[in-house]
């Protein structure tokens, strides 16, 4: 199994300290810049005021990028400002449909997004709440490091080792395909496991090796096409963790007045 650590910084570091952002970032940005001429292309990259370093990860059909975002004592604020503010699903929303059959979701699960968007995945159709003030900020940050804007997230929070997600994929129909999937953890560092899909059960048709991330206390992940549509991912039991984590799930929900929902204010 490939493995990548990516443990805790106790800093940020500046953008001297790796010389090259990611190539995916840079590409981003000059396609929505194009007509900006060659001497004021620096203009282009002032929201960038904050630049972090970025770790390539690449498989066969794999294009991750990891980066650690926020320094321990803000993660540690935005992780006990969100236990404050984030309101958990219960009940039925708090359950999935995996092959006909209903499950308890083995963590608490929350959505909150733009006004009337809806989000369809595992046999269960969410409404967003309104963006919270640390949600937005949160979300504020993803989009000045990464250049892309989100209208959706979906939260999960794992109370110890023993909650954990199943393997999948991010691929419903909702979601935009040119846009990445920006993965925020927060609290206790967890495995997170990539396997391809020609790689999965006991017939597998190829030999792939599984990529496994440690997903730091304040990280992102940004997980780029074509990623979900080779590979699964889950995050498994891991009983010598005891402590909490809070992963936040950044998307860009495609706007489709069939799936709206209008509120009255």
């Amino acid at each position: 199994m490939d493995q990548f650590l990516f443990q805790g910084q106790n800093k940020r570091l500046c953008s001297n300290d790796v010389p090259r952002r990611s190539p995916r970032k840079k590409k981003i940005k000059m396609e929505e810049h194009e007509s900006i001429k060659e001497e004021d292309k620096d203009s282009s990259f002032e929201e960038f005021s904050h630049p972090i370093p970025w770790q390539k990860i690449e498989a066969e059909g794999l294009d991750c990028d990891y980066a650690l975002l926020f320094l321990k004592e803000e993660a540690d604020d935005l992780f006990r400002q969100l236990e404050e503010e984030v309101v958990y699903s219960t009940g039925e929303e708090a359950k999935v449909q995996v092959f006909g059959k209903v499950y308890n979701i083995p963590r608490k699960q929350a959505t909150y997004g733009n006004a009337g968007l809806t989000y369809t995945y595992s046999g269960v159709t969410r409404l967003a709440c309104p963006w919270t003030p640390t949600l937005e900020y949160i979300r504020n940050a993803v989009t000045e490091a990464t250049g892309q804007k989100f209208n959706f997230v979906l939260i999960n929070r794992y109370k110890d080792g023993q909650d954990h997600m199943g393997e999948h994929r991010d691929d419903e129909k909702e979601l935009d395909p040119s846009c990445p999937i920006a993965s925020v953890s927060l609290g206790a560092a967890r495995d997170f496991i990539f396997r391809h899909r020609d790689a999965r059960g006991k017939r597998t048709s190829r030999q792939i090796d599984p990529v496994n991330l440690k997903l730091a206390h304040g990280s992102l992940l940004l997980m780029n096409p074509p990623t979900n549509t080779f590979w699964y991912h889950s995050l498994p039991v891991r009983k010598k963790v005891l402590s909490p984590r809070i992963n936040l799930t950044f998307r860009r929900i495609l706007v489709d007045f069939r799936k709206t929902i209008k509120h009255n204010h």
